[in-house]
């Protein structure tokens, strides 16, 4: 083990139950790191920008190496940082800010949580077909996703959201960072719906205070996949019925579990295991479900 403690903290509203902690954790001490994960829940409406600054500061005052950033701060704390990597400053959204003698600097891994995924996904969309991509949401989330999969090399991305406005702004962004690919807004009725070869859903639609599905599986085509981004529950009610259907799904697990593991090598310079990670994360997630859920499913790897 270290001489001295490795302490990270989270920065955000309501994480109070967040599971990070304890994946950060686990995986540090697995990597011979006295690793300790703070968590710091703040009202974020009532944190002004002066507030959110002296926050950073006591953390890096206390010793932490870190913070990882979320709801409501991941655009506000870029204000109080001394540089931003190539890919935060382009998504324009920071969740990891790493301390060292040269500043802070603010990080965005849940895109590459995302790549991580769909890359490491056996039978997944990198396999199945990435030229033609429907994504549901446009929030924060999905900015994210929209990001990785042009990085990946989508042709054509078409975004759908409820609030159109957002979903214009979140197009024009990534059709601005990659004017190669066909980046457009897609209405309820798109003829992506039919066509695409999978479909992206960012939406907070599917978690346990707003249960659903945001869409039905069945308006896609007969080999289309489908990639989840919320992972509380493990298996939402759209993975199941995707499932169902006969076409692929892959949980949110893969996401969560990937900036996981991303934050961790930048923080710490080592290599995490990352399906020891995402082991971790469906156990911790298990845990939370009762034993007569249908959504629980033992081991809960299948297919994604």
């Amino acid at each position: 083990m270290s001489a001295s403690p490795f302490r990270v903290a989270l920065l955000g509203e309501g994480v109070g139950a967040s599971l990070t902690p304890a994946m950060h954790e686990q995986e540090g001490r697995l990597l011979g790191l006295d690793y300790h994960y703070d968590v710091v829940d703040v009202a974020g409406a009532a944190t002004s920008d002066a507030d959110l600054g002296r926050l950073l500061r006591d953390l890096r005052r206390e010793g932490h190496r870190g913070v990882n950033v979320t709801h409501p701060f991941k655009q506000r704390v870029i204000a109080h940082l001394d540089r931003l990597d190539d890919d935060a400053a382009r998504l324009g959204a920071v969740n990891l800010v790493r301390f060292t003698e040269a500043g802070a600097t603010g990080h965005n891994t849940d895109w590459t949580g995302f790549r991580s995924s769909l890359r490491s996904a056996p039978g997944g969309p990198l396999e199945g077909g990435l030229a033609t991509v429907l994504q549901v949401g446009a929030g924060g989330a999905g900015a994210a996703t929209a990001y990785a999969l042009l990085d990946l090399g989508a042709s054509t991305l078409g975004v759908h959201d409820v609030d159109g406005e957002r979903a214009r702004a979140l197009v024009e962004r990534c059709a601005a960072l990659f004017p190669a690919a066909t980046v457009r807004v897609a209405s309820a009725d798109d003829a992506l719906w039919a066509s695409a070869d999978g479909v992206v859903h960012a939406t907070p639609v599917g978690m346990d205070h707003h249960p659903g599905p945001s869409f039905d599986p069945d308006r896609l085509r007969a080999d289309a996949w489908v990639a989840e981004v919320v992972y509380r529950p493990l298996l939402t009610e759209l993975v199941v019925r995707t499932r169902a259907s006969g076409r692929r799904a892959l949980d949110g697990s893969g996401m969560a579990a990937g900036q996981a593991v991303d934050s961790l090598r930048l923080l710490t310079g080592r290599e995490p295991d990352a399906a020891r990670v995402r082991a971790h994360l469906v156990e911790l997630l298990a845990r939370e479900t009762a034993p007569g859920d249908a959504r629980r499913v033992p081991g809960a790897t299948a297919r994604g």
